[in-house]
């Protein structure tokens, strides 16, 4: 991976952590916020029979992850094309 500067290595590296963060915000407001802080008030809501705070804690927040690595690949494909250092 080459970049043409310093300055345009530096701006791919703050957009790859500003989607990291971003990425890991969402992660933990679903495993974290919903699966504890908000847990009584999802679970007045069923779904199939299963309260939403439980279905959060045991199974939403690896779906959550599972998309955010999905959004997380294809976002790091655009920017490494904007950026001239993807492999194609």
């Amino acid at each position: 991976m080459a970049f043409q500067s310093k300055e345009h290595a530096k701006a791919y590296w703050d957009r790859n952590v500003k989607l990291m963060i971003s990425l890991m915000v969402v992660w933990f407001i679903v495993s974290f916020g919903c699966g504890i802080l908000f847990v009584d008030a999802l679970n007045t809501i069923q779904i199939a029979g299963y309260k939403l705070g439980f279905w959060f804690a045991q199974q939403g927040s690896i779906y959550t992850f599972l998309g955010i690595i999905y959004v997380y690949a294809r976002q790091m494909r655009k920017l490494d094309r904007e950026f001239g250092v993807d492999d194609e």
